[in-house]
């Protein structure tokens, strides 16, 4: 591995850490604040696009979790075990946030009864074109309208098939096929980011978001070139 790309993921490292630490900051402070001059916040209720985007990217998070210590055990190349670390204890940080904010809206962390994974995405037909006929438009979302794909509940999740792979996966092979799962986990990560950025209410959850879309941005291009400089890319 080049002394550059050494650099570059313990640069995205770093950030992607600092962010997530930014972020939890951000949020006790918001939800210490009280009777100041400005009105509380209206609580999200459990079907709004707060508490479903918190929902699912907790289940999202937690996958990306499960393949970062996957591959960890399979590999001993270090930038591949200093990548998946990040990603665990980063995604790890952001997942407690969104179950916390859950408990501090006194909301279930399970969907309303009728209400599939990403139903959040679907509530309006016209906002940003992700109605349930354009879901298919955002990148990682066709064919996932509330359906189990193997296990495959979200954009970009790997299935129960797949992650068996990696399981049994090792050395180099082990590190192509989490590179490119975790490549397709982060763009539909993107999609969900992008979205609550766009329809969420809590300022601090859409801050939250944004900041996703900016580290995962960062990582899909640390890990394209990592799969470069294993004579690999990403899966079409």
């Amino acid at each position: 591995m080049s002394a550059a790309l050494d650099r570059r993921t313990r640069w995205v490292a770093g950030s992607a850490v600092a962010l997530a630490l930014l972020f939890a900051g951000a949020a006790t402070v918001a939800s210490a604040r009280g009777g100041g001059a400005a009105p509380a916040p209206r609580t999200p209720t459990a079907e709004s696009a707060d508490a479903g985007f918190a929902r699912d990217m907790a289940v999202h998070h937690q996958q990306a979790v499960e393949m970062s210590f996957l591959v960890r055990d399979v590999t001993r190349d270090e930038d591949v075990r200093r990548l998946a670390y990040d990603i665990a204890n980063t995604q790890a940080n952001q997942r407690g946030m969104l179950l916390g904010w859950l408990d501090l809206w006194e909301l279930p962390k399970t969907a309303p009864d009728g209400q599939g994974p990403m139903a959040w995405m679907a509530d309006d037909g016209a906002h940003s074109g992700h109605g349930v006929e354009g879901m298919q438009d955002v990148q990682g979302m066709q064919g996932m309208e509330g359906m189990d794909h193997d296990g495959a509940l979200m954009p970009g999740m790997a299935t129960r098939a797949e992650l068996g792979r990696l399981r049994d996966a090792r050395g180099e092979k082990a590190e192509i096929l989490f590179l490119q799962l975790m490549t397709d986990h982060h763009e539909g990560g993107v999609a969900m980011a992008r979205g609550c950025a766009s329809r969420c209410t809590v300022p601090a959850e859409k801050r939250l978001a944004e900041g996703m879309v900016v580290a995962q941005r960062s990582e899909l291009d640390l890990m394209a070139d990592m799969l470069a400089a294993r004579g690999a890319s990403p899966r079409p």
